[in-house]
């Protein structure tokens, strides 16, 4: 096993959108990075990014992938957790089955990958755990719903494991995106038992979904945010990747109750 000089990132989902623009970012910011993929090729490197197979969801694959970046580097100082799925459609029109899995893709990926760094980062007494949330962990999002709640649960699982490991000199933070121009909609689970009850409603803010990801934030400024939660010498718990990012944040804390319902259903052009 080598030790590299360099600082060392691992990145998930890192094959396209917020997590490829994250991994050249921090390459171009002196990080040595290990991008990962489900259908990464042994060997293979993407503009100064070295690619690892690893699958978020089976607990072998999470072993592998991190024992192999620890063999080649000897260290991990961030950890980017971005890997996740959307999902479209009203909540009560996905099985059991369907959250789960989403659940386990989003949330407990972001846990698998966490446990198996931590100790390394414990014992050389430094590293920080970069959760990728959104807006979406902040707000309600109908006909999203367990997409956000699963950002919810990332949200509150990163805070509290926060104060769990920085004793030992170890950060976890957040980067909350708002909408982001990648392949995020078209990518998102459909809901596997639709209803005929909302058939017309799930239509329609579907389109607003797809106009809002058209109009919504690049993914370079996602992956600027997450830099500089990577290198901040004072990091904060949460950074809000953008304007409207901030806005939405600063609305959700100050805003009276309300006023935000009221707005949220007109957002998504739902009755009064």
């Amino acid at each position: 096993m080598t030790t590299e000089t360099s600082p060392v990132a691992l990145v998930t989902g890192a094959s396209s959108g917020i997590g490829e623009a994250a991994a050249r970012e921090l390459a171009r910011a002196g990080f040595k990075v290990y991008g990962t993929s489900r259908q990464a090729l042994a060997g293979e490197e993407r503009e100064g990014v070295m690619f690892v197979r690893l699958d978020v969801t089976d607990d072998d694959s999470v072993a592998a992938a991190v024992g192999e970046v620890l063999d080649r580097s000897g260290r991990i100082d961030v950890l980017i957790n971005n890997a996740g799925v959307g999902t479209a459609g009203a909540a009560e029109e996905s099985s059991l089955a369907q959250a789960r899995a989403v659940f386990d893709t989003n949330v407990f990926g972001s846990i698998r990958v966490s446990r198996a760094v931590l100790p390394h980062m414990r014992a050389q007494a430094s590293g920080r755990i970069i959760n990728v949330s959104s807006v979406l962990g902040l707000i309600p999002a109908p006909f999203m719903a367990l997409y956000a709640a699963t950002k919810h649960a990332i949200e509150g699982y990163s805070e509290s494991l926060d104060h769990e490991v920085r004793e030992y000199g170890v950060r976890v933070l957040l980067v909350e995106p708002a909408y982001t121009r990648t392949s995020f909609g078209a990518r998102a689970v459909r809901a596997d038992e639709p209803l005929a009850a909302y058939a017309a409603r799930r239509e329609e803010i579907s389109g607003v979904i797809v106009e809002a990801i058209k109009s919504g934030d690049e993914p370079t400024l996602v992956a600027t945010a997450i830099v500089a939660a990577a290198t901040d010498p004072r990091p904060k718990l949460r950074y809000p990747a953008g304007t409207t990012a901030r806005r939405v944040s600063m609305l959700r804390r100050y805003a009276p109750a309300a006023s935000f319902d009221k707005q949220i259903r007109k957002l998504n052009r739902l009755p009064a």
